[in-house]
């Protein structure tokens, strides 16, 4: 008698967790936000520094123009609205037509640190938009600094501007007022003079101006508007295209106004990617009693999660956070997220309680919301903070005098 055969189609397969092999870290130590100023200050001969993105040429004086999110792969997607950062994109990083690395996560405070301390978030300190101060329990926003904190204590290091500036170079942030006096500023992008001026065409003015002051000069300036669109409306809105048409004729208003020996760099903190308002790209925290179960904390943002477990209950939520989410995000545990290197080669002891006993990056097109305790960024249509190339490549394009 023919026994009757079964098909492995009878049974479902079991999901497959992303291997956190696959996570694409970044290129920590030659190629991220984290080495450009330490490049740029060994070339201008500030002691204690090495040149570290190999690519790029010394000059004797060197601006950073920083755009808040817009990252690589926005500007080659919009070549109508940005005709002059597109006809740069070639040059980018010394010629090599290539992008550098934001860090993990691709989220502004963790950029704008790891860009004027010269380290990566596992060394400054600020590895997310909110985390857990082991001091006090309490999650921490970096970017608005509640609940307030000693700056000092939180980030300890001196910034490259302070450096290079203590070195004899003339160094000089220019930006918005706002951000004259916050500890963001202090702890990231102090050193030397901060010049506040309101609209962008002020800025690039000054900027031309500050460089022009001294024979050697480092000189940092910021447009944080793309952004702010950006998440408002998202990337594929008109508002959007408008900040990023607006920002183009600012880089080049600066580009023509460069003094002679001057190297501008333009670059970004992060990407950006549009997130749909349905219920398989937005995972509500909120109302999953499984992803809250064990779970006394939830930090980070939707595509960069740091999750803190109840005592004892660590592993169980790693599971069940793997369980759940591991089709669609890279979950790793504490220690494997900085054994495989996401914050950076090393970890500071004080950084070590910050970052959380559950880390989840975003592999896919889907963000875990908080509708309750985060209404305002739930709300966003524009989304970062994961490794994906859309949120974690940036431009370093380069106009030289």
């Amino acid at each position: 008698m023919v026994q009757p055969t079964t098909t492995a189609a009878a049974w479902p397969e079991e999901p497959v967790p992303l291997g956190l092999d696959t996570a694409p870290v970044p290129e920590y130590g030659s190629g991220s936000l984290a080495d450009l100023l330490p490049t740029l200050a060994a070339g201008l001969g500030v002691p204690g520094f090495e040149h570290r993105i190999a690519e790029l040429t010394p000059a004797d004086r060197n601006c950073v123009f920083l755009i808040d999110g817009l990252g690589w792969e926005q500007i080659k997607a919009h070549p109508h609205e940005a005709p002059y950062l597109t006809s740069l994109l070639g040059g980018s990083r010394g010629g090599t037509g290539r992008p550098i690395t934001a860090g993990f996560p691709a989220t502004t405070a963790s950029s704008l640190a790891s860009v004027g301390t010269g380290m990566p978030p596992g060394r400054h300190g600020l590895p997310g938009y909110t985390v857990r101060d082991p001091a006090t329990g309490e999650l921490m926003n970096q970017l608005r600094w509640k609940p307030w904190t000693s700056p000092h204590d939180w980030q300890p290091y001196p910034t490259v501007f302070q450096l290079a500036d203590e070195a004899g170079v003339h160094t000089a942030q220019v930006s918005s007022p706002t951000f004259r006096d916050t500890p963001l500023t202090k702890v990231a992008l102090s050193g030397g003079t901060f010049h506040g001026r309101l609209t962008g065409e002020e800025r690039m003015d000054l900027a031309a101006e500050q460089l022009a002051a001294g024979d050697r000069s480092l000189v940092y300036t910021y447009y944080s508007e793309v952004d702010g669109s950006g998440h408002r409306f998202g990337v594929d809105s008109d508002a959007w295209r408008g900040q990023l048409m607006c920002v183009d004729r600012l880089v080049q208003r600066l580009a023509e106004q460069l003094p002679p020996r001057t190297t501008l760099y333009v670059t970004a903190d992060h990407g950006m990617i549009d997130i749909p308002f349905d219920e398989q790209s937005r995972i509500d925290f909120d109302e999953d009693w499984e992803l809250r179960a064990g779970v006394a904390l939830l930090g980070g943002e939707g595509r960069a999660r740091h999750v803190y477990a109840v005592p004892g209950a660590e592993s169980d939520v790693l599971a069940c956070w793997r369980e759940v989410l591991g089709e669609q995000f890279w979950v790793a545990s504490r220690d494997e997220a900085i054994a495989a290197g996401w914050f950076g080669p090393d970890i500071d002891e004080r950084v070590y309680g910050r970052i959380g006993d559950v880390v989840a990056a975003a592999h896919d097109d889907v963000v875990i919301t908080a509708s309750v305790n985060e209404p305002h960024e739930s709300a966003m249509v524009g989304m970062h903070g994961s490794m994906t190339p859309v949120e974690q490549l940036v431009p370093l394009l380069e106009v030289r005098s």
